[in-house]
């Protein structure tokens, strides 16, 4: 969302380019706050199993009932594996370990228009049994050519699950060389 009035004083905000920035700035013409247009933390997990990935339809605007990778936002106070791994609990109820850091990604929010910067990760489920809560609802097991067209966030939800279905062929070569050895 872009700011239009100075969060400190209260006036409407100018854009202009400030000396030494290379882009143009929100800046209140009356005490001279800067209205940085930061991205928002997010942060998703792929839980994989039998070389499947768990995704989940959303309940919610926005891309009400499309498929989604499981996710949301981080809470001021939490680091982004705690928020994976919550998020998870919260929309699946499964307890999960994260085994990788897949990536980071950015993109914008519905029609908001603000940007997100999401972090995502590989896990294992280590308790539970996939059940739709909170803002899912439904759930579903997918294999890397089966993956549904019509996901949330395609800005950036494509390139997820291609560097998912990377990882996990990466990850099959590994199992196969040590069953070899």
């Amino acid at each position: 969302m872009v700011p239009r009035f100075c969060v400190q004083c209260g006036q409407m905000l100018q854009e202009r380019r400030l000396q030494g920035d290379h882009r143009v700035r929100r800046v209140c013409p009356a005490c001279g706050h800067v209205a940085y247009e930061n991205a928002k933390p997010c942060a998703g997990v792929l839980p994989t199993r039998d070389g499947q990935v768990l995704l989940a339809r959303r309940a919610v605007e926005p891309y009400l009932g499309r498929w989604d990778i499981i996710g949301g936002f981080l809470e001021h106070d939490e680091t982004p594996d705690a928020a994976a791994t919550r998020e998870a609990f919260e929309e699946t109820g499964l307890t999960l370990v994260l085994l990788d850091l897949l990536g980071i990604y950015t993109d914008v929010y519905g029609s908001n228009g603000y940007s997100t910067l999401n972090i995502y990760y590989i896990a294992r489920i280590t308790a539970g049994q996939p059940n739709p809560a909170d803002d899912v609802v439904e759930l579903a097991w997918f294999h890397p050519d089966t993956l549904p067209d019509a996901m949330a966030f395609p800005n950036h939800t494509h390139h997820v699950l291609s560097d998912w279905a990377r990882w996990l062929r990466s990850s099959a070569t590994v199992q196969q060389s040590r069953k070899r050895l």
